[in-house]
């Protein structure tokens, strides 16, 4: 079986902290202040970001939440907000590039956003959204199938959390099936969101089925469950598969 392979077999093992530099690109973040429940004033913005950057990334695209119920970012707002990062990026000179979409709550209002083509997206035309926590919404696949007609690329942020598929896997089989792309946050290979989460994404990850990783970063404590992820052989895993997009963006 050979030594990495006993570590991967045991999701409890360590290894070496993982280097994220060779990942180049985070995709899942909340950095744009006061907008969402992310970084709430710049100079939280401000520490995330050099955060990142000590991580090794080059580059992030930050993703504010969307949802008709909720946090209403438009893309006017978010782009607004991401102009007025950039400069207090530069003015502190950071090192590092932000670029912005969002996270997309499939919701009553995300075909009509997908119709008018009212929606930001980031690399090759993919659309990041995330589903409710309690049930599978009913419209999932059509919803799917709407964006993929409108010329965009499905990614299903942290699959991994949705414990209404936990008992039936066919479930994640049925979306690839599809095309649907798929997002890991990566501290739920620590356990930050419980054992469960953890289990289901070392199985996701052991039949290839995440193309992008992502921080799903808010605030300095998840900062601390990325450091607390980085030697685990999952990790270690899923970017030595060759499989990961982010060094694509």
């Amino acid at each position: 079986m050979g030594f990495f392979g006993k570590l991967f077999g045991s999701s409890d093992a360590s290894l070496p902290d993982a280097d994220l530099s060779v990942l180049r690109c985070d995709v899942h973040s909340h950095f744009i202040p006061g907008i969402d429940d992310g970084a709430q004033t710049m100079d939280q913005s401000m520490e995330l970001l050099s955060a990142m950057a000590e991580f090794g990334y080059r580059k992030v695209v930050t993703t504010p939440h969307n949802m008709a119920d909720g946090y209403k970012n438009t893309p006017e707002i978010i782009l607004g907000g991401l102009e007025r990062v950039r400069e207090e990026l530069k003015r502190r000179g950071i090192a590092i590039e932000i670029d912005a979409a969002a996270e997309y709550y499939l919701d009553h209002e995300l075909e009509q956003k997908v119709a008018e083509r009212k929606v930001l997206t980031f690399g090759d035309n993919y659309l990041l959204f995330e589903l409710p926590f309690i049930s599978e919404p009913a419209v999932l696949l059509s919803v799917i199938f709407q964006m993929q007609t409108a010329g965009y690329r499905p990614v299903l942020a942290h699959p991994e959390r949705y414990a209404f598929w936990y008992t039936d896997l066919s479930k994640y089989e049925r979306l690839k099936e599809r095309g649907v792309l798929f997002q890991l946050n990566m501290i739920a290979l620590s356990g930050a969101y419980g054992p469960q989460a953890k289990q289901i994404a070392e199985k996701l990850i052991d039949a290839g089925h995440y193309e992008l990783i992502g921080s799903d970063c808010h605030s300095m404590n998840h900062v601390q469950a990325m450091k607390n992820t980085l030697s685990r052989p999952y990790l270690h895993k899923l970017i030595a598969s060759g499989k990961l997009l982010n060094t694509t963006l």
